[in-house]
């Protein structure tokens, strides 16, 4: 069993993004961390073709799934993508591949070298990403997109809630997440398995899993808590993108401080294969409301 393994669960609109993933891991990878991919197993073949079969061990979905035998058989069929999704990467540690995993997503990019030691601390257990997010609240907020800041703090009290812990929102909204299987192992056994749930009851759209796993360390204690803000800088929408690019940011200026840069493939959709499904006069709507947002940069 590796003590630490790279993890990305991917599908078949991400596998453009994924190549280029892969291609900076196979640049910047300095220790040789194992990098494991999953997707539905009837998306494997264009995965191959698509990404090629080097640089990553392939596990399925539904390998994944199968592991969990308290979950009922295909309830992911049942579940929307982006849901499912969510429940794949936090059960993955249950393959017994690794005590600690990275999870990545397909639009992650690493810019600079990193090694083992950028994700585990000195006694082997992992850094954990967890910070209060006040310098994007308040960015969000002066530039008048407070309603996402917003959602993000109900999130954060909902989830507090479901284990009743009173005090700050933490949080970890983007990747690359570091986790411990012994932290779902804890929620697992302290949590689910006394109320008869599994993870698909828990983990629900209003509930999304990078929350749960941080109050389930800060509940259940697995492990020590070794704290680091984010690894990778995360453009979340594509507002936050130009203005920080207006006041000079580059990817050469950002290695000073992160790994990795992330374009957010919800607003960066130059890389979803097999083009738009949506109508010209939709299209042609976004272009012109991104082309706004840029203008709204120089203010």
């Amino acid at each position: 069993m590796n003590n630490l393994v790279l993890y990305c669960k991917s599908y078949r609109k991400d596998f453009l993004r994924l190549k280029q993933l892969l291609a900076s891991i196979e640049t910047y990878n300095v220790d040789q961390i194992p990098f494991y991919v999953s997707t539905p197993e009837d998306q494997y073949a264009d995965l191959v073709e698509i990404v090629g079969v080097g640089g990553y061990q392939w596990v399925s979905d539904e390998s994944i799934l199968a592991e969990n035998k308290r979950a009922p058989a295909g309830i992911e069929k049942t579940k929307t993508g982006s849901f499912a999704q969510q429940v794949i990467k936090s059960e993955f540690w249950r393959l017994g591949l690794c005590l600690n995993y990275v999870c990545l997503d397909s639009d992650c990019i690493f810019i600079q070298d990193f090694k083992k030691s950028d994700f585990l601390a000195s006694d082997g257990n992992p850094y954990t990403v967890i910070y209060q997010n006040k310098e994007y609240f308040q960015l969000a907020f002066n530039r008048g997109h407070a309603k996402a800041p917003a959602n993000l703090r109900a999130e954060g009290d909902r989830v507090k809630a479901l284990f009743k812990r009173e005090g700050p929102n933490y949080y970890c909204p983007c990747p690359p997440f570091i986790w411990s299987a012994k932290v779902w192992e804890s929620l697992d056994q302290n949590y689910l398995l006394p109320k008869n749930m599994t993870f698909w009851d828990i983990c629900t759209p209003e509930h999304p899993e990078s929350l749960i796993y941080l109050e389930a360390l800060l509940n259940f204690h697995a492990i020590p808590l070794h704290p680091i803000e984010q690894m990778f800088r995360i453009y979340y929408y594509d507002w936050h993108y130009y203005l920080l690019r207006r006041w000079g940011e580059s990817t050469v200026k950002l290695s000073e401080n992160y790994l990795g840069v992330i374009f957010q493939s919800s607003w960066d959709l130059g890389l979803d294969y097999g083009g738009s499904q949506k109508s010209f006069l939709s299209r042609t709507l976004k272009k012109l409301k991104r082309f706004g947002r840029y203008l709204e940069s120089f203010v």
